[in-house]
């Protein structure tokens, strides 16, 4: 099978012949159809976190596809299903966190296109008990980015606390932001949307947002303290550290930021304002199965559809040039083409 390969770190990608992957218990083979790029997949090619993903790599976890064979033991998934395979790939299902709830914190958890290979190629395995089923009206290509962007960032929105009626503030209208500012507005939330293009805030506008700010043109803090008093809740999608330092910025006496976006870069919290307006500071990371489904059924209603483009997986290295260059918006899925 054809695969898009990371043999080195911050090089090319390989567009290559692989083998095709071999089930173990448990186990489903998956014909993928459409698979997003995600900046996680930019991150893991050059290697940038300090956990470095598996080498060599085929990276990956928004992944779509038609699952064509099942293992022993698999009772769920059958031929002919559509799933997903998204970045919570598999966890113990038996630590504490598994137990409470919390299965995205397992220690032991394996993570799509990350330590086991991923969407990036014509097949792909998973294990069957954390595929995502995929609703039938959804088209494969327009649902991939649910998988991850549409899941971490509806995630995130319920970890903040924020109820119907309140505000939120998004900042970054990219890739996972443009899906979060529709999730916000299906639950009945009020959102100011901050970016620092132009076309970013006519597509937030288009979107829904109820206040738009280039933070180039204006102080986003400034602007939203004095137009709403503050946010409930603050989720920093984007990758700079002024955007993050903005997001804790705007937040209310009582609120919460949401850090979902990973720059390279320390947040400096201010104890004493911290404290003194009891703000809180929550990390968020993708979600749970039952997450996922709840996320998917937003998608399914018609509430949430992200902006796509497609490419085929051959252009995978011009689609990551784009995405360093901040040249993408919505997301940009890979296509397939069998070639055996």
């Amino acid at each position: 099978m054809k695969a898009a390969v990371v043999n080195e770190f911050k090089k090319a990608l390989e567009i290559k012949e692989v083998e095709k992957p071999k089930l173990e218990y448990g186990e489903v083979l998956v014909k993928i159809e459409a698979c997003g790029v995600c900046h996680t997949d930019l991150h893991a090619a050059h290697g940038d976190w300090p956990v470095k993903p598996k080498l060599p790599l085929i990276p990956g976890h928004e992944g779509v596809g038609i699952v064509v064979e099942v293992a022993e033991g698999v009772k769920s998934v059958k031929v002919g299903d559509r799933v997903g395979i998204p970045w919570l790939y598999s966890a113990c299902g038996e630590c504490e966190y598994c137990l409470s709830g919390q299965e995205t914190l397992c220690p032991h958890q394996l993570n799509g296109g990350y330590s086991v290979d991923g969407g990036y190629a014509e097949y792909c395995k998973a294990p069957a008990d954390y595929v995502a089923r995929i609703p039938e009206n959804l088209d494969p290509v327009e649902v991939a980015p649910i998988l991850c962007a549409g899941v971490t960032t509806y995630k995130a929105l319920k970890v903040s606390d924020a109820r119907p009626g309140e505000w939120v503030a998004i900042y970054g209208i990219g890739g996972l932001g443009h899906i979060a500012l529709q999730y916000a507005k299906a639950m009945g939330l009020n959102v100011v949307a901050v970016d620092i293009s132009d076309e970013k805030m006519e597509l937030a506008k288009n979107l829904g947002a109820d206040i738009a700010i280039n933070g180039l043109k204006e102080d986003p803090v400034e602007t939203i303290q004095k137009k709403v008093g503050g946010v409930q809740a603050a989720i920093s999608v984007a990758v700079t550290k002024k955007a993050f330092e903005q997001a804790y910025q705007s937040v209310k006496r009582g609120g919460t930021l949401v850090v979902v976006g990973l720059p390279n870069a320390e947040l400096p919290i201010p104890i004493f304002d911290t404290v003194l307006n009891g703000v809180t500071v929550k990390g968020s990371i993708v979600g749970t199965r039952k997450d996922m489904q709840e996320a998917l059924e937003f998608a399914a209603m018609g509430k949430v559809r992200p902006i796509v483009e497609t490419a085929p997986l051959d252009s995978i290295n011009e689609v990551f040039d784009r995405m360093i260059k901040g040249q993408i918006n919505g997301r940009i899925v890979l296509t397939m083409q069998e070639t055996n």
